[in-house]
């Protein structure tokens, strides 16, 4: 029996081109997300978007705010956390048929939409903002003020080279939700949960058809004194089923040894909650039978210069049409601009305008350090690597209008 061409996934015309990609990859040693990827593998879709994968089921994300039992809102939010991971990490490759290389946003790209659920959960919104070039950071927020729950986060990434590609996740989101009869104005009020973010590292790059894998864990802790912590692992060698986790949920006064829950199973498929005193199963999600609300975006004309889908238009299509010389002309009429830009304010010793996010120091939150100590992050937030704490600005959102900057589209490269 013979084995399996490595590369037979890879269109001939292109396996040349992978092989030096790959050899390019293993001996790179700065940001893996500058290399050039052969064309087969570029999406044409940008980083801003991914935001929009933590609220595609709008109801488990409101869900939390409906539970009276600190406990059952800490369980409802590790539930959302994990449904939330499917359309993180695996739903491109199973549309596309493997993981591609996004577009690299511009500083200032915005990515904005909405969900329109129904009745029960209401309108949730979405503010996805390129708030640094170099490093490249996005910070998003997603709310929905009828149930006063609001997700912030900003995220950068640290990609490196070791038999794969390894992605460490730079960052972290922060939800807040109202509990039943609580003031939805009122800070004090609100229950706080900070979320880190997964380690991943991508598999079957041999074959041209990577796809994500997860790695470590992760935690979540909430101002009320719960904890959940997040173990996963793939496929072996020998072995086991790829994006398989456990996890736990427990006091963080009781440590992680007397679980109040546990979950298990493959977040891209299923898992079963278990009440751990109990012994028994409370519920079994199938998230790949769960479907997703679209996300609802302003037609290309009413969208500002600014906002993803408008900006990359050109690019977009050329790559999806398969014209690299048309890709390339069109991406570097965007970077050559950005560039000019940026020469322009460091000569006029300015900084660029953040439209819905400002740097803040998070010595000021004693919530969040609170928090922060209870999953020792304290001290090591890596701000260097995502060029500060970002938060969203609910002020500037109310009153923002397109176009958002006061400069023009062609100074930008981002009008044909």
């Amino acid at each position: 029996m013979t084995s399996k061409d490595p590369q037979s996934n890879i269109p001939a015309s292109s396996r040349g081109s992978w092989s030096s990609f790959l050899k390019s990859i293993a001996s790179f040693s700065g940001d893996l997300s500058s290399l050039t990827a052969p064309p087969f593998i570029l999406s044409s879709t940008s980083l801003t978007e991914y935001s929009a994968y933590w609220a595609e089921h709008p109801s488990l994300f409101v869900a939390p705010a409906k539970e009276t039992d600190p406990e059952k809102r800490a369980l409802a939010v590790l539930k959302w956390f994990l449904s939330t991971l499917r359309q993180q990490y695996c739903s491109r490759s199973e549309k596309l048929g493997s993981e591609k290389k996004p577009l690299n946003p511009f500083l200032g790209e915005l990515f904005l939409g909405k969900w329109d659920s129904d009745a029960d959960v209401g309108e949730t919104k979405l503010y996805s903002e390129q708030v640094s070039h170099h490093p490249p950071v996005t910070a998003y927020a997603i709310s929905n003020d009828k149930h006063g729950v609001e997700l912030q986060g900003y995220n950068a990434q640290k990609a490196s080279f070791s038999s794969t590609i390894q992605v460490k996740q730079l960052g972290h989101a922060l939800l807040s939700v109202t509990p039943p009869g609580a003031d939805k104005n009122d800070p004090a009020q609100q229950e706080k949960f900070l979320i880190t973010l997964p380690t991943l590292h991508i598999e079957s790059l041999i074959y041209g058809t990577p796809f994500v894998e997860l790695e470590k864990s992760t935690k979540i802790a909430s101002s009320t004194g719960y904890v959940a912590k997040i173990d996963y692992s793939g496929k072996g060698w020998l072995s086991g089923k790829k994006n398989t986790f456990t996890a736990s949920l427990y006091k963080e006064s009781e440590g992680e040894k007397k679980p109040l829950y546990t979950v298990d199973g493959q977040w891209s498929d299923s898992f079963t909650i278990k009440n751990a005193r109990a012994k028994e199963e409370v519920e079994r999600y199938v998230v790949k039978d769960s479907k997703t609300t679209p996300l609802q975006l302003a037609s290309l004309e009413e969208q500002s210069i600014f906002e993803s889908r408008r900006a990359w238009q050109h690019v977009a299509a050329a790559i999806e049409r398969g014209d690299m010389d048309a890709t390339s002309a069109h991406k570097s009429r965007i970077e050559n601009a950005q560039r000019e830009m940026r020469k322009i304010e460091k000569a006029e010793n300015r900084e660029w305008e953040r439209r819905f996010f400002n740097r803040v120091n998070e010595n000021d939150d004693e919530t969040f350090l609170q928090l922060a100590r209870m999953l020792q992050i304290t001290g090591s937030l890596d701000t260097d690597k995502t060029n500060g704490v970002w938060r969203f600005d609910r002020e500037q959102a109310v009153t923002a209008q397109p176009p958002y900057h006061n400069v023009g589209g062609e100074a930008l490269g981002l009008t044909q």
